[in-house]
């Protein structure tokens, strides 16, 4: 049990700053892609409030929600890992 509880604290932590970094990748990219776009296209305006109008809506959205994987993918496989092995 002790082995058990060692392996969910560790991969918790390195789930933990594997999700954080794809995060932060992820919001930089939509940051620059709309950064692109006012610099393209609208020009009109203030491109910062424009950028954070566009990081609220991206804050809500399915992209955003998808990165959850990183925590849900590895559980079920090492869960899955477990089961065979113990119990067929």
């Amino acid at each position: 049990m002790f082995a058990l509880g060692r392996l969910v604290v560790i991969g918790f932590l390195a789930l933990s700053v594997v999700y954080i970094c794809l995060s932060l990748y992820s919001r930089a990219v939509r940051r620059d892609k709309l950064e692109k776009e006012w610099d393209d296209e609208i020009q009109q305006g203030d491109r910062e409030t424009f950028v954070q109008a566009g990081l609220r809506d991206y804050d809500g959205s399915l992209r955003r929600k998808l990165i959850l994987g990183v925590y849900i993918v590895p559980l079920t496989i090492i869960t899955a890992i477990i089961y065979f092995t113990n119990f067929y």
